[in-house]
């Protein structure tokens, strides 16, 4: 089965700009029809996936463009996946070390608030 650039646009939610800009960093290699339309194909709903996938997971456009294209370069997967296992793990780490400052950010504001609570409530005097 053949897909359009529309029909992709539409599949992915996004503008045919965007998968024109995929096609530009050479992610994307569309076939051109005689008249010259672009003509993606399955592999091309696979890469584009990866794409997306990679940026929600937070990559670097050139990290994505690496492990897509690794592919290409060993039809086995192996060094795609073991490239992907590196960045990942990367990314993980720094994951967890933004989830760690976020907690420490959020116990300094509770214990903030808590001590504004305090502080509101030793006043005796209300707000009416």
């Amino acid at each position: 089965m053949t897909y359009t650039i529309t029909q992709l646009a539409k599949e992915f939610n996004v503008t045919t700009r965007t998968i024109r800009y995929y096609e530009e960093l050479n992610l994307l290699h569309p076939a051109r029809s005689e008249s010259g339309r672009r003509i993606y194909f399955k592999s091309d709903i696979t890469k584009l996936k990866l794409i997306f996938r990679g940026k929600r997971f937070g990559f670097s456009l050139d990290e994505i463009k690496e492990m897509v294209l690794l592919f290409d370069q060993d039809r086995t997967g192996r060094k795609q996946l073991e490239r992907t296992i590196e960045y990942g793990t990367k990314r993980i780490e720094e994951v967890t070390t933004f989830i760690e400052e976020l907690e420490a950010m959020r116990k300094e504001m509770e214990e903030l608030r808590n001590e504004f609570i305090k502080k509101l409530n030793e006043t005796g005097e209300t707000s009416d």
